[in-house]
C-alpha cells in the first residue's frame, strides 16, 4: 500500500513501485532459480533509484537536485541492463522482461522529463 502523502507525487509513486517489483524479483531469482550475483545487481540498481528520487526531494539547492536526479537516472538505466541480462540468460522470461522494463521505461521517462524541467527552471 502507498502512503498517502507520496500519491502526490507520481515519480515518487512508480520509483516506489518498481522498487517493489524489484526486490519481488530478487527474492523469486533467489530462491527459486538459486541465482545469487546477477540478483544482486539488479536489487541493488533497481532500488536505489527510488531512493535517490526520495532524497532529491529535500535537496539543498537547484544543482544538487538534478545532481541526485542524474543518479537515479543512471542506476535506472544500470537495472534496464540487469534486466536484458537476465532475460538473455534465460533467468526470465520475454514476458516478465517486457513487463518490468516498461515499468522501468516509463520511470526513466518521467525522470528525464523532471530532470530537463529543473534545468530550464
Amino acid at each position: 500500500m502507498i502512503n498517502i502523502v507520496m500519491k502526490e507525487n507520481i515519480l515518487k509513486v512508480k520509483s516506489f513501485e518498481l522498487a517493489v517489483r524489484i526486490v519481488k524479483l530478487y527474492k523469486y531469482l533467489f530462491e527459486n532459480k538459486k541465482e545469487y550475483v546477477l540478483s544482486k545487481q539488479v536489487l541493488r540498481s533497481g532500488t536505489s533509484v527510488g531512493a535517490m528520487i526520495f532524497e532529491a526531494e529535500y535537496s539543498e539547492s537547484r544543482a544538487d537536485f538534478i545532481h541526485k536526479m542524474g543518479i537515479a537516472q543512471k542506476e535506472l538505466n544500470e537495472t534496464l541492463y540487469w534486466l536484458e541480462l537476465l532475460q538473455q540468460t534465460e533467468y526470465i522470461t520475454q514476458t516478465e522482461y517486457n513487463s518490468i522494463s516498461a515499468d522501468a521505461i516509463e520511470v526513466i521517462k518521467i525522470l528525464t522529463r523532471s530532470i530537463k524541467t529543473a534545468k530550464n527552471d
